[in-house]
């Protein structure tokens, strides 16, 4: 199995609640096979008296942009 490395070029933080927040980022994952380019979403939360952040889940959506669009029109139609 080969091995992936995780890179990511631009994200952004959207905080809620106390101590949680959404992650929307753009990334590419690379391995001997190729790579390949994605948007991941991940929530998550902040650790007590600065921990750093721990991811709870995430999906990874593809980059075309008519497909990203559709996603925004369905978010902002719910």
């Amino acid at each position: 199995m080969a091995r992936v490395e995780y890179q990511t070029l631009e994200a952004k933080e959207i905080k809620f609640g106390r101590n949680s927040f959404i992650e929307v980022a753009r990334k590419i994952a690379k391995s001997d096979e190729g790579e390949n380019e994605f948007v991941a979403i991940s929530k998550g939360f902040f650790m007590p008296e600065g921990g750093g952040k721990r991811f709870r889940q995430s999906i990874a959506l593809p980059k075309e942009p008519e497909i990203l669009k559709e996603i925004a029109a369905a978010l902002e139609s719910v």
